[in-house]
């Protein structure tokens, strides 16, 4: 199944483009989108209001960010460099988040079933982007066949 927002149910659904509203770390999210955009600004005010925003907009309030040259991105006053395991930590949270408080986005990975879960459109290079194909695909699969990431509490 080729996840994007152009796609059907439930491909559509799982797209992080998609309005799934949840709350984390106290701040109103309304896509997984927005989440991740908002990680490229080290601003706190900035974060929150990118959080609001969904789908095309939110991956434009983020776009013209030059994050890839320090390869460093930010999330509620903290640091995170990109190939860290603190950042890993930090996107499962993020998708654990969702999964637990938004009942469409979780309808929808379980409506996938036991299809292989794919995003064509996405990059592979972690360097040029802040959520890879694999972490992507590889997060929604984990979700749907085992429930909750694994979150390792000794990490930011």
């Amino acid at each position: 199944m080729n996840i994007g927002s152009g796609n059907g149910y439930p491909s559509a659904s799982l797209s992080n483009f998609s309005p799934h509203p949840f709350i984390f770390d106290g701040v109103k999210c309304n896509s997984v989108e927005g989440v991740l955009q908002s990680l490229k600004f080290e601003s706190i005010d900035m974060q929150k209001y990118i959080c609001t925003l969904v789908g095309i907009g939110a991956k434009r309030a983020g776009g013209k960010k030059k994050w890839w040259r320090k390869q460093e991105l930010y999330w509620n006053g903290n640091i995170y460099k990109r190939d860290s395991i603190e950042y890993q930590n930090l996107l499962n949270r993020v998708y654990n988040e969702v999964f637990k408080q938004n009942e469409g986005f979780k309808n929808a990975l379980l409506a996938s079933k036991n299809s292989v879960l794919q995003h064509t459109i996405g990059k592979s290079d972690m360097s040029k982007t802040v959520l890879t194909i694999r972490e992507f695909c590889s997060r929604l699969t984990y979700l749907r066949d085992n429930g909750l990431l694994p979150i390792d509490k000794n990490l930011k």
